[in-house]
């Protein structure tokens, strides 16, 4: 076989991945938590242009300009569609894609072939920057921005709950609560979740707007690289080997000393939002060190999925004292050496 064979980098294949991804995170808006929560009630207006940028940065690398020029069309198309039949949320969301992915164009063009991670992470805090600058200057400045998340986080509780209401109110679900009181007591904690939840969700909307966006950065950069021929870089590592930059671990605690301190107002607001972006992120890590160690097959890692699900508090602490005792610890190449020596 010829060495330059060897030398061919290595490629995504199979595109039902990603396409799973797209599909659950598709689902998970519909569903009346989840759809106060997120910040994007159709995440193809984000994932698109995404694309597109990947597709424009191939080009640049070496990749077709047909392709770039096809998916730079294509989001024209969604963005302007959106402006003209959304309001003025579908507007922010438009402004707030746009930021997103020059940011990430100007970070990529100059990182190309480092990790998704070493890029989308620079972009992201660029692009919030830059939006914080824009909201600034825009007529209206941060107390329009706020009172219009506000205005749509509470029109989407008011819209849940009622779809949760008259869910409840069905005969069958009746009749399920009045076999079953701990049916009845669930369905009355939903209820009061979604009438807790919209208070929070204005406060940390920044973290689940930057954490959204990353989780749709890397299914865009999965797409992509399965329809395009030029590399932006390796391949997404998996889940069980997820690591990042062990310098993040600041993030938490400028987090925890803002939360802690006795201020309030806007710097009480950035604690958290700084505590649950870096949280969530040190989570992942930590779900991908129990993935190490546990090393789960398929059934078993729905189970775990399963598990997560109903029991997220406290699988996402545990999670969070694994990730953040990675930075430290590295459990996952303290393994690597052991299982090497034992051959």
């Amino acid at each position: 076989m010829d060495v330059a064979e060897h030398d061919e980098p290595p490629r995504e294949r199979g595109i039902w991945a990603p396409l799973g991804v797209l599909l659950l995170l598709s689902f998970v808006t519909t569903v009346p938590l989840f759809r106060i929560v997120l910040p994007f009630p159709a995440p193809l207006v984000v994932l698109v242009p995404l694309v597109a940028t990947g597709a424009v940065l191939g080009w640049r690398t070496g990749g077709g300009l047909p392709l770039a020029a096809l998916w730079t069309g294509l989001a024209g198309s969604v963005l302007w569609r959106t402006v003209q039949v959304g309001g003025a949320y579908a507007t922010f969301t438009v402004g707030w894609t746009l930021v997103l992915c020059l940011a990430f164009g100007l970070v990529g063009a100059r990182r190309v072939g480092t990790g998704f991670l070493a890029q989308a992470l620079p972009a992201l805090g660029v692009a919030l920057v830059a939006a914080g600058v824009v909201v600034a200057v825009v007529p209206g400045g941060l107390a329009g921005a706020v009172a219009l998340v506000g205005d749509e986080v509470g029109r989407r509780a008011i819209a849940a709950t009622r779809e949760w209401q008259r869910m409840v109110a069905t005969p069958e679900w009746q009749d399920v609560m009045a076999s079953s009181p701990a049916w009845a007591e669930s369905s009355a904690q939903v209820e009061r979740q979604l009438a807790i939840w919209p208070a929070r969700v204005r406060i940390i909307f920044p973290a689940l707007l930057a954490l959204e966006s990353l989780v749709v950065m890397a299914l865009g950069w999965a797409i992509y690289h399965r329809i395009g021929r030029s590399r932006l870089g390796p391949p997404l590592s998996r889940w069980r080997e997820l690591r990042f930059d062990d310098r993040l671990i600041w993030g938490v605690v400028a987090g925890l000393a803002l939360v802690a301190a006795p201020v309030t107002g806007p710097l009480e607001a950035l604690g958290w939002n700084l505590l649950v972006a870096f949280g969530v992120l040190y989570a992942w890590r930590g779900l991908g060190v129990l993935a190490w160690f546990l090393a789960p097959g398929r059934v078993m890692a729905v189970v775990w999925v399963l598990c997560t699900l109903l029991f997220w508090p406290v699988i996402g602490a545990v999670a969070v004292g694994l990730g953040l005792g990675d930075t430290w610890f590295d459990w996952r190449r303290s393994a690597r050496r052991e299982s090497q020596r034992s051959e």
